[in-house]
């Protein structure tokens, strides 16, 4: 009787052993190689930096042999053109500005293998194909307020000529960035300060800190001047402005409308 009990208990035994057999092995076995394949094909979801790689070299600075010395690893404004041109953009498009901020690029018509590198991997791009349809979401961001600070800020530098060691921006320079940094969002007055500036040309260059303030100044004044303090510390060049528009405004309302 021990011994049909035990042999029960044995035949109960391998069943349950065979069933659980059977359970894992309808379970697909989790290999490392698997786990590896998951990763890689999230991964080619964002970019490859072989590919950004490959793309940069189509662009840049072609060697030069005879002159014995080593090219640059940059893409210049040939490339550049070539680039914007495959992206079907002009380059002073603010979409190309926008790329330009994500690279953190130091100067204008100039893309070091790093920036390109660094922009691409920012918004997550390795193709012609892919930075395109990364675009519309770099105008979506740069709508929220700190982001275009950030990239309003970024864009005096980018506008300095490195090369002389340009400290102030040229008003002709600042100008044609202004109208394009503020594309999405343009202050009330810009047309305004714009007008002024180019009515001046004894106003040669702009500096850093009246370019940084001008974005508080426009958000502040909005498109009533009357609210403007002058005892606030903004530049003198704002006072300026102010003045020079409250004149016009004088002036126009003193004219005889029937002359």
């Amino acid at each position: 009787m021990g011994v049909t009990g035990s042999g029960g208990g044995a035949s109960g035994g391998n069943t349950n052993s065979s069933e659980k057999r059977s359970f894992y092995a309808r379970i697909p076995p989790l290999t490392r190689s698997a786990s590896h394949e998951t990763r890689r094909h999230l991964s080619k979801e964002y970019y490859s930096e072989t590919k950004i790689h490959t793309l940069f070299d189509i662009y840049r600075e072609p060697h030069v042999p005879d002159e014995g010395l080593e090219t640059e690893d940059v893409m210049l404004t040939e490339g550049i053109q070539r680039f914007c041109a495959d992206l079907d953009l002009n380059a002073d498009d603010f979409r190309v500005l926008l790329f330009a901020w994500k690279c953190e690029a130091e100067t204008m018509c100039r893309f070091t293998r790093l920036e390109f590198l660094q922009g691409c991997k920012a918004i997550k791009a390795d193709s012609i194909k892919t930075i395109l349809s990364k675009l519309p979401e770099l105008q979506m961001e740069a709508q929220e307020f700190d982001k275009f600070k950030n990239m309003y800020k970024w864009a005096f530098k980018f506008g300095l000529d490195s090369e002389v060691g340009q400290r102030i921006l040229p008003s002709d320079m600042a100008i044609l960035l202004w109208k394009l940094v503020f594309e999405q969002r343009k202050p009330k007055i810009l047309d305004q300060w714009l007008l002024f500036l180019g009515n001046h040309p004894s106003i040669r260059g702009i500096p850093r800190d009246t370019w940084n303030m001008f974005l508080n100044f426009s958000e502040t004044i909005g498109d009533d001047l009357s609210t403007y303090d002058d005892t606030e510390a903004w530049p003198s060049l704002f006072d300026d402005f102010v003045e020079y528009e409250n004149d016009q405004l004088n002036q126009n309302i003193s004219k005889d409308p029937k002359q």
